[in-house]
């Protein structure tokens, strides 16, 4: 497994209306990709979640400009 690209999304949290920082990883397996989300520091992460990814998927979470970040965590 290798890591392809990492970033930080903010946000604001709905329950507690603090801003907060998830963090997004994308890695490359030997059979296609993996993204793995987690909402704040990986100590106290309250919430993970990893989704495995086609090609095209991958593309698009690598392409999403700015304001778009964070989509796959609907």
């Amino acid at each position: 497994m290798r890591i392809i690209s990492s970033r930080t999304v903010p946000f604001i949290d709905t329950h507690s209306l603090q801003a907060g920082q998830a963090h997004e990883v994308l890695f490359r397996t030997g059979s296609g990709f993996v993204l793995y989300l987690t909402d704040g520091d990986p100590s106290l992460a309250t919430r993970e979640r990893v989704l495995s990814l086609e090609l095209r998927e991958a593309l698009i979470w690598l392409n999403e400009s700015s304001p778009d970040q964070g989509s796959f965590w609907g």
